[in-house]
């Protein structure tokens, strides 16, 4: 038996900001001194290498778990089922529900336990709970979904990946124009024809990586300093992404016994432009072969990076046909990848 996603849905906030929105930001160096050059080149630096043009910023009255709450909905609503069927909902987040205005996070009661109140399941055994992950989580969701449903411990499991990083972010930090808000969820049963989970890898680097992604004070000294917010190292983090993920990914792949030439599509977590192409680039070249040109739809470029919500609503946007030049047909064969925080790598081989 494998599993397979039954229904999906996504949420993408309405509030857009654009790069120009940045023209004012007082852009600082980690050492609190100022850029040598103006916004206007760090923003066509950046759209140059990120390829972000736009993101989407969650509505000042709703949270993390709002978005998610929005897109289970519309998962449930794909998939055609009772909702109160649901043995399990995973919610794979990094910063709680964090409220506009405010930086504390707030994760009691779980966000997944939000979510099914919500919901409205009124059913006991739909167990909720939280993952923190990094961007992999959903991912790691679905590899969890298929352990549980495999094992007999359920039947049908609701997955979600839902961030609200632009109340997390250090203003003063260029970085911070990477990072967007949404939420993707998915409903995944057991299957007894040819789709589905065909195989998966996932794996936690936790030695000189563990702190590539971490929460820091602001580059503003005049800030206080106990308040945190997300930082990272992106050369680090590059560098990690392209020479682990092709070979977890290819690993992955050849444990499917699905030859690269089947390979329909690659949905990989929407961090960075160059980065993404680059890890497909490296991965193909494992195979001796040259990446097809249209093997990896994109979303970043109007969306952002949503962290745990960017391949589920990439997914969900190609089957909707919302993503131009890119379709998943029945049978197709696609690999989703991730890398994030921790530092965690995952994959999994799909066949739709």
């Amino acid at each position: 038996m494998k599993i397979k996603i039954i229904g999906i849905g996504s949420y993408i906030p309405t509030k857009e900001v654009s790069n120009t929105d940045f023209d004012k930001h007082v852009f600082l160096n980690e050492d609190g001194s100022p850029f040598a050059y103006p916004n206007e080149v760090v923003i066509k630096k950046f759209k140059g290498i990120t390829g972000i043009e736009n993101r989407r910023y969650a509505e000042d009255q709703y949270t993390a778990s709002d978005l998610a709450f929005f897109a289970a909905e519309k998962a449930i609503e794909n998939a055609n089922i009772d909702k109160e069927s649901l043995d399990y909902i995973i919610f794979a987040h990094n910063f709680g529900d964090v409220k506009t205005g405010t930086h504390q996070t707030d994760i009691l009661p779980s966000l997944a336990t939000r979510v099914k109140n919500k919901l409205a399941i009124k059913n006991p055994k739909c167990v909720a709970y939280d993952i923190l992950f990094g961007c992999p989580g959903w991912i790691e969701g679905v590899l969890q979904a298929n352990a549980f449903i495999k094992s007999g411990m359920a039947k049908r499991v609701l997955v979600i990946g839902a961030e609200t990083l632009s109340r997390v972010v250090d203003d003063h930090d260029r970085d911070s124009m990477i990072y967007s808000d949404g939420a993707g969820a998915s409903i995944l049963e057991g299957s007894q024809d040819e789709s589905g989970l065909l195989s998966y890898e996932s794996a936690t680097f936790a030695n000189d990586e563990a702190n590539f992604l971490y929460f820091g004070k602001s580059y503003n000294p005049d800030l206080d300093p106990d308040i945190k917010y997300i930082k990272m190292y992106g050369r680090k983090i590059y560098e990690f992404a392209l020479s682990q993920v092709p070979c977890a990914m290819k690993s992955c792949l050849d444990k499917s016994g699905i030859g690269i030439d089947e390979v329909k599509k690659i949905l990989i977590h929407q961090a960075n432009e160059k980065m993404d192409e680059a890890i497909i680039e490296r991965f193909y070249k494992l195979y001796d072969k040259t990446a097809p040109h249209d093997i990896m739809p994109m979303s970043i470029h109007d969306l952002g990076n949503s962290s745990v919500a960017t391949v589920p609503t990439l997914y969900d946007l190609i089957l909707k046909g919302e993503i131009e030049n890119h379709e998943i047909k029945k049978g197709d064969v696609i690999i989703f990848a991730s890398v994030g925080a921790g530092m965690n790598v995952n994959a999994f081989v799909y066949r739709h």
